[in-house]
């Protein structure tokens, strides 16, 4: 992997969903001539990149996993396996030995293979694999978030452009806006059940997740690899990595994105070496467009109450929402509940929505997620940006911010000591 730096909505019916544009579109990455076979290649093998390829192998009747890649070898190969074990996909399975590429600049060798590339590398790397794929005319699913800092924002949002002018179609894992309880519930919002929207409130707030120990034979970039979580220059710290599903349901929500934030957190109890140079909570005030302001808040603190959630005030109601317990719910003048059993699983309706976009099936306009997952990518960002440094940030500043997290190349043997921990009011602002 290279490291230069630099969801949408369904849309209505129109006629852009015309045979012909079907046509065009999967021509601009068609299969195998003479088949209507969509070939797929998975770039990261770990725990979101296994399932996000059995769920795409399931999504559709006429699919083939063609080509794999990984920094390591053993998150290959155990991907593999699980896929061959797999009754329900194992037959949708054709990757032979020298179609599983190794290494940094692995996904260079994927690209070519296929007409359809997912990407659920650790997020530093998205803005580069996001631009190869969109460049070499492919679609593409991609795993939020698209970025951990401006640079890359940017990047992806140029991309966006490029994948909008060949007509490609590229979905994100912001799986919500494939949920049926959040898309129902979203009409009633837009549709005007709760009146103007006021304020908002989100959480991601959990106990603490995996991490890999160091052994002898570990260089630091494997040992930083295989615990992406916990650098910043990787994952974007757990605002960025994590609580970006909450803060794109608010501005899927509000139509829009903050204009500035005010921010606390830190590292109070997640401390030893091993969990790099991350914070294990943070608190932001989002300020959106006609002073509608946003309390966000999370952290990955064990023994601590768990909530994953998200809610909106409006003029005449307010609104629940809580993907784990599918529970969406509007109070107030036009009160409304989703019967629990009327959810769907949005992990695979994203999928399904892929392949009906790449076909031309769905009957409505074609799908490229890029730039609402790169706005919500931002918005966690710049949230990330106050709280490390203590400032009030503007989106403006964020968004041309020109600090770079990601290393301009990394090299399997170079030494790369881990980050300094952020201070708030000692870290600038860059």
């Amino acid at each position: 992997m290279s490291h230069d730096t630099s969801r949408r909505e369904f849309l209505k019916t129109s006629a852009l969903a015309s045979g012909a544009l079907a046509a065009s579109v999967l021509s601009n990455a068609h299969a195998q001539q003479g088949s209507d076979t969509i070939r797929v290649g998975l770039v990261g093998c770990g725990g979101r990149g296994s399932g996000a390829v059995e769920q795409c192998l399931r999504a559709d009747n006429n699919v083939r996993l063609v080509a794999v890649a990984d920094t390591f070898r053993d998150r290959a190969n155990s991907c593999l396996e699980a896929l061959r074990n797999n009754a329900a996909v194992r037959a949708k399975v054709d990757v032979p030995a020298e179609r599983v590429f190794i290494g940094l600049e692995a996904y260079q060798q994927v690209i070519p293979q296929c007409d359809l590339v997912l990407l659920a590398t650790p997020p530093g790397f998205r803005p580069t694999h996001i631009r190869a794929v969109i460049a070499a005319r492919k679609h593409l699913f991609t795993e939020k978030p698209v970025a951990v800092d401006g640079p890359g924002v940017r990047a992806v949002l140029a991309a966006y452009e490029d994948a909008n002018r060949h007509n490609l179609t590229v979905v994100a894992g912001t799986q919500r806006r494939y949920q049926t309880g959040y898309l129902e519930t979203m009409q009633r919002i837009h549709d005007g059940a709760i009146g103007t929207i006021t304020s908002g409130r989100c959480y991601w707030n959990q106990g603490s997740l995996w991490h890999r120990e160091r052994t002898d034979t570990m260089t630091d970039v494997e040992w930083q690899i295989r615990n992406w979580l916990y650098l910043t220059w990787l994952s974007g710290d757990h605002i960025v990595e994590q609580h970006v599903h909450n803060l794109d349901v608010i501005n899927w929500a509000i139509r829009a994105h903050p204009v500035k934030c005010v921010a606390l957190g830190g590292r109070q109890v997640r401390t030893a070496q091993v969990f790099g140079n991350i914070f294990d909570h943070f608190a932001v005030d989002y300020e959106y467009p006609d002073n509608v302001h946003l309390m966000s808040m999370c952290r990955q603190i064990p023994g601590t109450t768990g909530n994953v959630s998200e809610s909106v005030a409006g003029t005449r109601g307010m609104c629940n929402m809580a993907a784990g317990p599918r529970l969406y719910q509007i109070t107030g003048e036009r009160q409304w509940t989703l019967p629990r059993n009327n959810d769907n699983e949005p992990y695979q309706a994203e999928h399904i929505a892929l392949f009906e976009s790449i076909r031309g099936t769905n009957r409505r306009a074609r799908i490229n997620d890029l730039r609402t997952v790169a706005e919500s990518t931002l918005t966690a960002i710049m949230g990330r940006m106050a709280a490390y440094t203590g400032r009030e940030v503007t989106w403006d500043r964020a968004l041309n911010s020109q600090q770079a997290l990601v290393p301009e190349r990394v090299t399997w043997d170079m030494r790369l000591p881990v980050p300094a921990v952020a201070v708030p009011g000692v870290t600038e602002l860059t």
